[in-house]
């Protein structure tokens, strides 16, 4: 743990702020009765407003047993990224990917580049089909296809095993068929950093912690001007898609969201700002950049604008009652 009362922030010019950090501590608890948080160490820390901005963490393979093989690995922080990169170098002898959103496809592209054999299993029927939809998932499946992977969609993984030296050796799949692998990397998506809330009387669970769109939280249907959300963690309802709750997992909705709660936080109404980013990402994987805008999986109906499909560049536009609610572009960014 550590502490400063005058740290210095980068903020676009250096200043002094009187903050306070506790580093390392874990929040164990919120007493929204007494306005404190409670430390793993027993300290509670009393706010006026307090910000949660707890984040994710990567869903680990559910066997604790299996998932403590060595190379098996999860994807989140840099000494993730470093191990995986080590492991890859070795060379294995096969890597398998559980897993074919962003991240497991991006992972599944650099061992093709790497020359690596490599097995996905995808439990959907394509890749990408969470965030795309099932049209350009089907695109994405056979371009993997067409670089070597040997991809098994509709399936799943019943177990792990490995060798007398705790390295993991193969994969048992939901058919009853076995892979050898020897570097096996879990893409099973994010679980939102929600545990210490319990009890506390916020709208939080499994998709995070409800709040309005200016970051204010939720407290069975009613806003708190004391407790704000924002980041990863934050679920909030969005104007441009009829106010359904939304949570987006993208660096710039924790950058802007941030700033929204922020300045919410040290003003009142009406100087309140909502925040209603457009969720906009990108990918670079089999030697293509894909970039979106907007939410695909809200629409229920898609159409190629531009480009050629065949080719693989081009534009297509997701509609719902009559509206495009969200872009998908292969190679035709611009």
């Amino acid at each position: 743990m550590a502490s400063s009362e005058n740290a210095v922030v980068a903020t676009g010019r250096l200043r002094e702020v009187n903050a306070q950090w506790r580093l390392g501590v874990t929040a164990t608890g919120l007493d929204r009765a007494a306005k404190q948080v409670r430390l793993a160490d027993g300290e509670q820390i009393p706010y006026d407003r307090l910000l949660i901005a707890t984040g994710t963490r990567a869903r680990q393979w559910p066997n604790p047993d299996e998932a403590a093989l060595d190379g098996v690995y999860s994807l989140r922080s840099r000494d993730d990224a470093a191990q995986l990169q080590k492991a890859l170098a070795a060379p294995p002898s096969r890597v398998m990917v559980i897993g074919a959103g962003f991240i497991g496809s991006e992972v599944t592209s650099v061992c093709r580049e790497l020359d690596l054999p490599v097995t996905v299993v995808e439990r959907g029927s394509a890749p990408l089909v969470g965030a795309l939809g099932g049209v350009v998932g089907e695109i994405a499946a056979e371009i993997q296809r067409n670089h070597g992977v040997d991809l098994r969609c509709g399936l799943g993984v019943s177990s792990l095993e490995g060798d007398a030296g705790g390295h993991v050796r193969r994969a048992h799949l939901s058919d009853g068929t076995t892979i050898d692998a020897d570097v096996v990397v879990a893409s099973l998506g994010s679980i939102r950093n929600v545990e210490w809330l319990e009890g506390a009387g916020l709208a939080s669970g499994f998709w995070g912690v409800g709040c309005d769109a200016g970051g204010r939280a939720d407290i069975n249907g009613v806003v708190t001007d004391s407790i704000y959300v924002a980041g990863d963690v934050a679920r909030s309802p969005h104007v441009l898609y009829e106010y359904q709750f939304l949570a987006m997992e993208h660096w710039d909705n924790a950058v802007l969201g941030a700033e929204a709660a922020a300045h919410n936080m040290v003003n009142l109404e009406p100087h309140y700002r909502p925040h209603l980013l457009l969720p906009g990402f990108w990918s670079d994987q089999f030697g293509l950049n894909i970039k979106s805008v907007g939410v695909p999986p809200f629409g229920d109906e898609i159409v190629f604008t531009q480009g050629s499909v065949k080719e693989r560049r081009f534009a297509a536009a997701y509609g719902r009652r009559g509206r495009i609610v969200a872009a998908v572009t292969f190679d035709h960014g611009k």
